[in-house]
């Protein structure tokens, strides 16, 4: 009987264990209650030389295919600037074509899930309806690490809400020179703003737990997004502000000016970091192995992944591409484990895998590649929620997301003149009043008031390329009802002298651009800007109200210009604006970037020997808001 007894015993051990095995993915990679590095380690000895280096390629959404999705294995798909769905996509065209090019990777050997990225550098702005918050630069002039971290969750939210998981954000260039054509998306040209800035890396990813281990990326659930630190390292020092040119700065000097909010950066977990197209001392950083593996990797304890950016290994050679196979070698050799290669997936993965079959690079370097970036991916929580529902559409273009850009924008602005001395200040302005004049390119104009990568990469003019309030309409709505309202673009003086005006609301400044098209060496004023502060301000009292991604050449208009206001690039909602010109709000901006007399000065930071601003870093007059009677 005691026999029977133990053989029933046995058996029923058996079967509970036989249950639990089949309950339990056969495959650890696939249990998430497995550590991540038992999931990893599982995961890549399944793998083969082909998904590996699959996974270690992104390509744009053009060139992607659920069936090339399956067939390569890759592993990533990006927008770039204006790469879309269609024209005015919705969330829901968004997410379901993300999900299309996610069932093709799911269907592939392995079922490994794609990470999608795009740059959403200023709220999820290549997405028609998106709130577009206002650019770094503007950002930095409100000295509020906490609103940033606010804009990053709320950037997080309208990404997701278009099944999007990643963002090439935030830009963490320190720009020393104002005619560099990406200033506006750094913070400031003081180390300690970009620092106190990389708050935005919780607002997007989530706070990171106490117990975390340093250099480990973290991203909190489905709210939040991958990050990514750029442009790795020195993006903003380059010569005369030329974009993707030379760095020449020594070792102290990196380290104490571009290199501190890669600090906070990984401390705070970001998921991904992106090289920078720029060179330091001469050696291109995407083949700058001192600095990507021996001090991101190796001294920082950076454990995300490293992106390159468009084409960035490509351009190692100059021309770009004269020596593919080079550039391939080198970049994977300094240690980028993510290659950003658009349209030529199958030369770089075939030119990858010869070098590795040949030795040229070891096994061991696309391993730590690979394992990174499945390390990000089983940290997101990818491969247990591959698929978007729509029911995350309703956050793109929230209204608290719209709130929140108000606010920043109110916080950003900068007054940088109220009168002269023995003058009542003009700001700020009665909204009762007989008649006033709005004029200038960019009162009315929401594509000039969002700037550069906004809709597409080099931005748009005029008032159809997204949902927006421009400044002028924001002026209509603040005034009251009796005032009467005019619009002139670019007014005579005659017109202005014959008006009868109150006061003139001048709104002008640069038109969008992005990198490279955004390099400038003189930083005046495009015209009709000029001619319409001269014709406005030297007849009626004016304030100008600047629309720009840089300090601009100012001076000679400043003795007739009554206030002047530097509004940076605000974004979709000009409320903001209008809500501090009229003393709803006070004037609280501080200038992140010094503010310079003439171009011959530059470059000119806080702190050099040859200091003579016109305005200096930090400087902003204060205004209070006006008592409700």
């Amino acid at each position: 009987m005691g026999k029977v007894r133990s053989l029933l015993v046995g058996l029923l051990l058996l079967c509970c264990l036989a249950a639990a095995a089949m309950a339990e993915p056969k495959e650890k990679y696939k249990d998430p209650n497995q550590p991540i590095g038992v999931r990893i380690r599982d995961l890549m000895k399944r793998m083969t030389l082909e998904e590996k280096i699959g996974q270690m390629t992104q390509i744009d959404l053009k060139a992607a295919t659920p069936e090339i999705m399956k067939k390569y294995s890759i592993g990533s798909i990006l927008s770039g600037g204006g790469s879309v769905p269609k024209v005015q996509a919705t969330a829901e065209e968004w997410i379901e074509m993300i999900n299309g090019f996610q069932h093709g990777s799911l269907s592939g050997r392995l079922g490994i899930p794609l990470i999608y990225g795009i740059d959403a550098v200023h709220g999820n702005n290549n997405i028609y309806k998106a709130t577009i918050f206002p650019h770094n630069i503007g950002l930095g002039a409100t000295r509020d690490p906490e609103l940033v971290k606010k804009i990053g969750a709320a950037t997080a939210l309208e990404v997701r809400a278009t099944g999007i998981t990643y963002a090439f954000a935030p830009c963490i260039a320190v720009c020393r020179d104002p005619r560099w054509g990406r200033c506006y998306e750094s913070y400031s040209e003081d180390p300690e703003i970009v620092r106190a800035m990389t708050e935005i890396i919780p607002g997007l990813q989530g706070d990171i737990p106490a117990n975390s281990w340093k250099g480990v990326p973290y991203v909190g659930g489905k709210d939040k997004i991958a990050a990514c630190a750029k442009h790795f390292v020195g993006d903003g020092g380059t010569i005369r502000g030329i974009n993707e040119n030379n760095t020449i700065i020594d070792w102290h000097g990196l380290l104490s000016i571009h290199m501190p909010a890669y600090y906070n950066s990984i401390i705070k977990g970001v998921a991904t970091v992106m090289v920078s197209y720029s060179s330091w001392n001469g050696v291109k950083m995407h083949e700058n192995y001192q600095l990507i593996t021996g001090f991101l990797k190796n001294t920082l304890k950076f454990r995300g992944f490293v992106i390159s950016d468009w084409q960035g290994i490509d351009k190692i050679t100059s021309p770009p591409g004269a020596n593919y196979t080079y550039s391939v070698q080198a970049g994977i050799h300094a240690g980028i484990d993510m290659i950003m290669t658009p349209y030529n997936h199958s030369e770089f993965i075939d030119t990858l895998t010869d070098l590795v079959k040949k030795k040229v690079i070891p096994l061991s370097r696309i391993d730590d590649a690979v394992s990174r970036i499945l390390r990000v991916k089983f940290i997101m929580g990818l491969f247990e929620d591959p698929l978007t529902d729509l029911s995350v559409v309703t956050h793109l273009g929230a209204q608290p997301h719209r709130d929140l850009a108000r606010e920043a924008v109110r916080k950003s602005l900068v007054l940088l003149k109220n009168g002269e001395n023995a003058d009542p200040p003009l700001l700020p302005l009665p909204k009762k009043a007989d008649k006033i004049l709005v004029a200038g390119t960019h009162a009315n104009n929401l594509g000039n008031q969002c700037g550069g990568w906004t809709i597409t990469w080099q931005g748009l003019q005029g008032n159809n390329l997204t949902a927006g309030t421009t400044i002028f309409s924001a002026i209509s709505a603040a005034i009251d009802p009796s005032t009467e309202l005019v619009l002139h673009e670019n007014p005579d003086a005659e017109f202005v002298k014959s008006g009868n005006f109150s006061y003139a609301v001048v709104v002008v400044g640069e038109p969008p651009y992005a990198e490279g098209y955004g390099d400038n060496l003189n930083l005046t004023i495009p015209e009709p800007g000029p001619s319409t502060i001269t014709n406005v301000c030297t007849n009626i009292k004016c304030v100008v109200v600047l629309i720009s991604g840089r300090p601009l050449l100012i001076q000679p208009y400043l003795p007739f210009i009554e206030a002047l206001v530097a509004a940076w690039l605000p974004g979709s909602e000009g409320q903001g604006v209008a809500d501090v010109l009229f003393g709803d709000y006070g004037f609280t901006g501080k200038l992140p970037h010094t503010w310079f007399k003439t171009v011959e000065q530059l470059p000119m930071n806080f702190g050099d020997a040859h200091y003579d601003p016109l305005f200096p870093l930090g400087f902003g007059l204060t205004t209070k808001p006006v008592e409700v009677k």
